[in-house]
């Protein structure tokens, strides 16, 4: 199980399943390939009405301090961008605690930006060397006197979106689940009707807010909803959802306000890509793992693991399931790797390109149940990978389903060192077996 839930990890969306799950609603697995930045996704609800801080990106100190002067705020925040969580609180290799500062003096701001540009940034959320910081936020900072949580998602067992919200928000959200699951709210979104106006004033009301308070955190919560729509989101997740002194609400850092959005995170549906280029246009691959980025190129849904049995199947749940069945036995699996329904030979010829270029790979298991997908092709593109690439590690190939018998002669006709599998159970078994031979 450890394997699969690294795998479920990987596929992302690990806050709003946790909340759901804490509060008895059966989790969800979103897939997340799009990410975005900070002000990148400020920017998309700013134009769907969402009130939004002043802010101004800068990618130079000097910059920095350009946009600090012409905010001419009383005090100023100052973000660095990279697409990890717990930013406050991490370290950068220029000796900088904190990834976000305050400070009412714009000159500060050019002296932080000094210490952010261009140094790695680790937080809990990073691998251990951190991330380049290649980007910073100078935004308006204001009061804010409550925090709350709100976040729209999509949900399977609801069968469309679902409203989360939360009194107590800020950065312990999860903390909030574990120990006071009763004061997490639901809304179940009825996809035909939208948001109503009574569903929104009722979140709004759980949320704490009150008198002329309770209109504005409904009408922005309405608007989220528009903007979820737009998209084509799995997910908008405003944290925290905050209210001024003066009487405001907003989505704020702690200690900034006003009616804002802050610290918003939008997960995309990978599938509607053909219909959001432009948003599709904006996704920093920089931060990426490039073993990631050179799958999505050939339509292969690639997760890096850290085991040394290499997993190529098709379909999530199956994927999930060969990297469970290989730790049961032993054994540890190098990557989670989904080749799809709509299979070409050329795919599977570059997926064990992607799996042979991994140092820690010692053996490769195929594990294929053919329904849509032709086991003919797959069993092509395994012969051809492996004259071509001069494959070196063993390999164990489990075929099932449409036109499989065809697939099996053109494997065992090959004259390849190719170990073939009965079911699923003794492809595991021979895929370890082969790595303790050696």
């Amino acid at each position: 199980m450890a394997a699969s839930m690294a795998a479920v990890r990987g596929i992302r969306g690990a806050t709003v399943k946790y909340l759901l799950h804490k509060s008895k609603t059966a989790c969800v697995h979103p897939r997340r390939w799009l990410n975005l930045q900070e002000y990148q996704s400020k920017k998309l609800m700013q134009d769907c009405g969402v009130a939004v801080q002043r802010f101004f990106v800068a990618d130079t100190a000097s910059e920095a301090l350009e946009a600090a002067k012409r905010l001419k705020a009383k005090e100023i925040v100052l973000k660095a961008q990279i697409l990890a969580g717990g930013r406050g609180k991490g370290v950068f290799n220029s000796g900088l605690k904190g990834g976000v500062h305050l400070t009412k003096d714009p000159s500060v701001v050019a002296e932080l930006a000094n210490q952010m540009l261009g140094f790695n940034l680790t937080t809990k959320q990073t691998p251990k060397e951190g991330v380049k910081v290649k980007t910073v936020m100078v935004a308006e900072a204001l009061d804010i006197s409550r925090e709350t949580y709100f976040a729209i998602l999509m949900d399977r067992s609801c069968n469309g979106p679902v409203m989360v919200g939360s009194p107590q928000g800020g950065m312990d959200i999860e903390e909030v689940a574990a120990t006071s699951p009763e004061l997490i709210f639901k809304e179940v979104i009825d996809i035909f009707e939208g948001v109503r106006d009574d569903q929104a004033l009722r979140m709004a009301a759980n949320l704490g807010f009150k008198g002329p308070l309770e209109g504005q955190a409904a009408d922005q919560i309405k608007k989220l909803y528009d903007l979820f729509l737009k998209v084509d989101a799995t997910q908008v997740e405003v944290n925290p959802l905050g209210e001024t002194p003066e009487g405001q609400v907003g989505i704020f850092l702690p200690h900034t306000g006003k009616l804002v959005c802050f610290d918003a995170k939008i997960n995309f549906d990978d599938n509607a890509e053909f219909r959001q280029k432009d948003i599709f246009a904006l996704d920093d691959m920089s931060e990426s793992d490039p073993v990631e980025t050179e799958a999505a190129k050939y339509d292969l849904k690639y997760i890096g693991l850290d085991g040394n049995i290499a997993c190529f199947v098709n379909g999530a749940g199956l994927a999930m399931a060969t990297c469970d069945i290989i730790d049961l036995h032993g054994g540890k699996p190098a990557n989670f790797l989904d080749l799809g329904g709509g299979v070409k030979e050329s795919q599977v010829y570059q997926a064990f390109k992607l799996l042979t270029a991994d140092p820690k790979v010692e053996a490769i298991l195929v594990n294929i149940f053919g329904g849509i997908v032709n086991c003919a092709i797959i069993a092509n593109g395994i012969t051809k990978a492996c004259r071509e690439l001069e494959l070196k590690v063993p390999l164990v190939v489990r075929l099932e389903g449409t036109n499989v018998q065809e697939a099996k002669r053109i494997l065992s006709e090959s004259g390849l060192p190719i170990t073939s599998a009965n079911d699923l159970d003794d492809a595991a078994q021979k895929a370890v077996a082969s790595i303790a031979k050696k």
